[in-house]
C-alpha cells in the first residue's frame, strides 16, 4: 500500500514536471537561423534579413561577419523570409515553422517570382532562389510570396505606372487652368478684345460689352461680369471700337444667334489724285501708314461744345500728306449719320504747285488733331472714325 502511494506520487510529480517544461518551451517559442551567402558561396555580412507574416514584418535582423542570422521567439506557422544586400542582390523563400529550424545557406542573386518552400533544414545545406522544392501536403493552395502577403514586382510596377499617369493628368489639368487664367486676365485688362461696344453713362461710368437686345426704354448688355439691364435714359452715347486688323473676333456661344443692332455705315474708300498714287498698292512696303496712337479723348468746354483730341503716327516708309480723320456720328437708332472731318497738325510742306500744307507727317512723326463739335450739331449716340491721307513726292 505504501509502495503504491509512493509510485502514484512519483507519477504525478513527473507529469507536473513534464507539463512545466512543455509550457516553458512553448512560451519561449521557436528559433529560425541560417547563413546568407552570395552567388559565389561567400558569406555576406550586414545583409538585411526580414521575416514576414500576412504582409507584416515579424522580425528583422542583420547578418554577422560570417553571414549568420538567428531569429528567436517565433510562433509556429507560415512565414516569408526575405534577405537583401545592396551589392549582392536579394532572395526570398517560404518558411513553415513547426520547430526550431536552420535553413542552412541562402544564396543572394537575381529576383524570381517565387522562392522555394522550406519546411525544415540542416546545417550546411545551401538554398538558392532558383531551387525548387515540393509543397508540403498540409498546404492545399500554392504558397508563394504573393500569397503570403508580399507584393509582387508586377503589382509594384502597375502602381508606379498608375501614379505616373495620375500625376501627368493633374499636370495637364493645371496647365489648362493656367492658360484659362491668363486668357481671363487679358480680358480684364482689355475688354475690347472680346466686346466692341463702349457704353458711356451719365454717372461717369463706362460699360464694355455686347448689346444683345434693345428697345426704346432699355438695353440688355453682355459683360465680363454677366448680363446688365441699362436704362436708355442713362446712356450718354455708345462708341463702336472698330477693329482695324483682320483678326477673328470672339463671339460667346450663347449669343451667336441673338439680335444685333444695325452696323455702322462705312465711308467710301478715299480717291487719290496724286500721279504716283497708282503705284501705292504695288509699293505698300514703302508707303505711308498712319495709325491712331492711344485713345481719342472727349471733353466739353464751357459753351457746351464737344472737343475730340488724339494723336496720329506715320509708321510707314514714306511721307503722308493731307492727313485727316473722318468721324461718322450716329444720330439716332434708325441709322441716321453725319460726317465731320479734321486735319492733323503735322509738319509744313510746300508742293510743286506752290500749295503749302501743315498736315504732312514724315516717317515716324506724330501729329495731333482736334475736332470741335458745335453744340448746334445736336445729340448723337455713337461714332466711328477713319484715318485718310495722300502721298506726293
Amino acid at each position: 500500500m505504501t509502495l503504491t502511494k509512493s509510485l502514484q506520487k512519483r507519477f504525478v510529480f513527473a507529469i507536473a514536471v513534464f507539463l512545466f517544461i512543455g509550457a516553458f518551451a512553448f512560451g519561449k517559442g521557436v528559433t529560425l537561423s541560417g547563413i546568407i551567402v552570395d552567388s559565389d558561396g561567400q558569406t555576406v555580412k550586414k545583409a538585411t534579413v526580414t521575416l514576414l507574416s500576412g504582409g507584416e514584418v515579424v522580425k528583422e535582423d542583420n547578418t554577422s561577419r560570417k553571414g549568420k542570422f538567428k531569429l528567436k521567439k517565433l510562433d509556429l506557422g507560415d512565414y516569408v523570409l526575405q534577405a537583401s544586400h545592396e551589392k549582392f542582390g536579394s532572395a526570398e523563400m517560404i518558411i513553415v515553422l513547426s520547430e526550431n529550424k536552420d535553413i542552412g545557406k541562402l544564396s543572394l542573386g537575381l529576383e524570381v517570382e517565387s522562392g522555394p518552400v522550406v519546411e525544415g533544414g540542416s546545417a550546411g545545406s545551401t538554398l538558392t532562389p532558383t531551387l525548387t522544392a515540393e509543397v508540403p501536403s498540409t498546404l492545399t493552395l500554392p504558397q508563394t510570396a504573393q500569397a503570403m502577403g508580399s507584393p509582387s514586382k508586377d503589382f509594384i510596377l502597375n502602381e508606379l505606372n498608375f501614379e505616373i499617369k495620375k500625376l501627368s493628368a493633374e499636370f495637364k489639368h493645371l496647365s489648362q487652368e493656367m492658360g484659362d487664367l491668363k486668357a481671363l486676365s487679358k480680358m480684364w485688362i482689355n475688354p475690347l478684345t472680346i466686346y466692341s461696344k463702349e457704353i458711356i453713362l451719365k454717372n461717369g461710368s463706362t460699360v464694355f460689352g455686347k448689346i444683345i437686345y434693345q428697345d426704346d426704354k432699355s438695353l440688355k448688355v453682355e459683360t465680363l461680369i454677366g448680363y446688365l439691364i441699362i436704362d436708355r435714359a442713362q446712356v450718354v452715347r455708345i462708341v463702336d471700337n472698330v477693329i482695324t486688323e483682320d483678326t477673328q473676333e470672339y463671339i460667346p456661344e450663347q449669343i451667336r444667334e441673338s439680335y444685333t443692332p444695325p452696323p455702322m455705315p462705312k465711308l467710301a474708300r478715299p480717291q487719290y489724285t496724286s500721279p504716283n498714287n497708282s503705284m501705292r498698292d504695288a509699293s505698300a512696303k514703302f508707303s505711308a501708314n498712319c495709325v491712331l496712337v492711344g485713345n481719342i479723348s472727349e471733353k466739353k468746354d464751357s459753351q457746351g461744345n464737344i472737343i475730340f483730341t488724339g494723336e496720329i503716327k506715320n509708321i510707314g516708309g514714306r511721307r503722308s500728306d493731307f492727313v485727316k480723320v473722318d468721324f461718322v456720328f450716329r444720330k439716332n437708332w434708325s441709322g441716321e449719320t453725319k460726317t465731320l472731318t479734321t486735319f492733323v497738325k503735322g509738319s509744313y510742306n510746300t508742293f510743286d504747285t506752290g500749295i503749302v500744307s501743315d498736315a504732312s507727317l514724315l516717317p515716324g512723326a506724330v501729329g495731333q488733331f482736334d475736332l470741335y463739335v458745335h453744340q448746334g450739331f445736336g445729340a448723337f449716340i455713337g461714332y466711328s472714325y477713319v484715318i485718310d491721307w495722300e502721298e506726293y513726292q
